[in-house]
C-alpha cells in the first residue's frame, strides 16, 4: 500500500522540528513522491548528510512503503 503524503510529511517534521516539507506527486499514484525540505538541520551539511537524515526520519521505509521519493534538500535562507 502507498504512503500518503501526510504520513510522510509528518515522519519527517517530527524527526526535524522546524523543517516545512513541501510534497508533489509526480505520477498521480501516491506511490512516487517529490519532497522539497527545507530544515535549520540542515545548516552547514553536505547535501548527501542533509538526505540522510531526511531518510533517517524514515525509519526504513523507503523501497518498501515509500516507492519513490525525489528529495531537495535545504537549510532556511
Amino acid at each position: 500500500m502507498p504512503m500518503a503524503a501526510n504520513d510522510i510529511v509528518a515522519l519527517i517534521e517530527n524527526a526535524l522540528p522546524g523543517a516545512i516539507v513541501e510534497m508533489r506527486d509526480l505520477a498521480g499514484d501516491n506511490d512516487h513522491w517529490a519532497a522539497k525540505v527545507t530544515a535549520p538541520q540542515f545548516a552547514g551539511l553536505t547535501r548527501v548528510k542533509q538526505h540522510k537524515l531526511v531518510y533517517d526520519a524514515l525509519g526504513g521505509r523507503m523501497g518498501g512503503e515509500l516507492h519513490a521519493l525525489q528529495l531537495t534538500t535545504q537549510a532556511p535562507t
